[in-house]
């Protein structure tokens, strides 16, 4: 059973940093992942993905040239390095990842099997 789990939410000020570690378990495949946000009374939106090798990345236009996705293959493990944060990142984070191999809508949620409890990332003014 495929699981996901992520860490290092929390609060933190504007202009701050942190950074999510998604790790996977369960799966002996090295799929494409991605890390998706929801802020309260919005819809969830794409924020980065990155291919199962992890050669491609691929950001929001909001999170472009602040946020860094990376990935260790060896643990099954992906990065989300946010630096320069603003209020407006503040939404709970989740981790995504595939069961296929597809090199195309990385910003699509449906197209994503397994997904993360959530953690929650505050940025205070």
């Amino acid at each position: 059973q495929v699981q996901l789990a992520e860490s290092g939410g929390g609060l933190v000020q504007a202009g701050g940093s942190l950074r999510l570690a998604c790790a996977a378990s369960g799966s002996s495949k090295t799929y494409a992942m991605g890390w998706f946000r929801q802020a309260p009374g919005k819809e969830r939106e794409f924020v980065s993905a990155i291919s199962w090798s992890g050669v491609n990345t691929f950001y929001a236009d909001s999170v472009k040239g602040r946020f860094t996705i990376s990935r260790e293959k060896d643990i099954n493990t992906v990065y989300l390095q946010m630096t320069t944060l603003k209020p407006e990142d503040t939404a709970v984070y989740y981790c995504a990842m595939r069961d296929f191999y597809d090199g195309s809508n990385y910003d699509v949620g449906h197209r994503y099997r397994y997904w993360g409890q959530g953690t929650q990332v505050t940025v205070s003014p």
